[in-house]
């Protein structure tokens, strides 16, 4: 009898610890579901917060006073304070135009022409969002600064060694950001409009 009691206890734990763990993985699988998925919407964004031209991509409501909780999110989370959309368009670029991750063991030509804007810079990041250290101090260029063919056009070239023209030293940062900022009047345009954004080419890689 004692057994038989014994071995009834037995099953019903069993049964129990089951249910309990089966209980713990709907949970888990609910949890870092939904925290993966806001880490994703806070990071990357949406359709709904984001538009994409290319590699490009530009939050749409930066610093709008209605602006929607991810959006703010994603701010406070880079540690930068946007100017208002209805003047300024930031363009971030994280991959070049094959599709492929940024990455300082390779090499790139940043080609475009950007007519309609007031003033521009091109400055390029480490995963992080920092500024790359280089003996030479160079870190952007803006629309003063940069040389342009006869036509407006220019090139930039991302590298670890001096490239002749315009180049920005990336080290041994790793992962790559390349930052697009435009100031002028027609920056409230969703998608900022039709400026021309550069294109983003890999040349070779180590």
């Amino acid at each position: 009898m004692f057994w038989f009691a014994f071995h009834k206890l037995k099953r019903r734990l069993l049964g129990f610890s089951v249910r309990v763990l089966e209980w713990a993985t709907v949970i888990g699988i609910i949890l870092f579901g939904g925290l993966g998925s806001s880490w994703y919407m806070v990071e990357a964004g949406s359709r709904l917060t984001t538009v994409q031209k290319g590699p490009w991509v530009i939050w749409t409501n930066a610093a709008r006073p209605d602006a929607d909780p991810y959006t703010r999110a994603h701010f406070v989370h880079a540690g930068t304070l946007p100017v208002s959309a209805t003047v300024e368009r930031m363009y971030v670029a994280r991959r070049d135009a094959g599709g492929e991750r940024l990455h300082s063991s390779c090499e790139y030509a940043i080609e475009g022409k950007i007519t309609k804007a007031d003033w521009w810079s091109l400055a390029v990041f480490d995963e992080s969002g920092k500024l790359i250290p280089n003996p030479a101090d160079r870190y952007a260029f803006t629309r003063q600064t940069i040389a342009t063919d006869s036509a407006g056009a220019f090139s930039v070239t991302l590298a670890r060694e001096a490239r002749p023209g315009n180049w920005l030293p990336v080290g041994g940062a790793g992962r790559l950001a390349v930052a697009l900022k435009i100031l002028d009047q027609h920056a409230s345009e969703a998608g900022g409009g039709d400026i021309g954004l550069p294109t983003i080419r890999k040349i070779r890689c180590r």
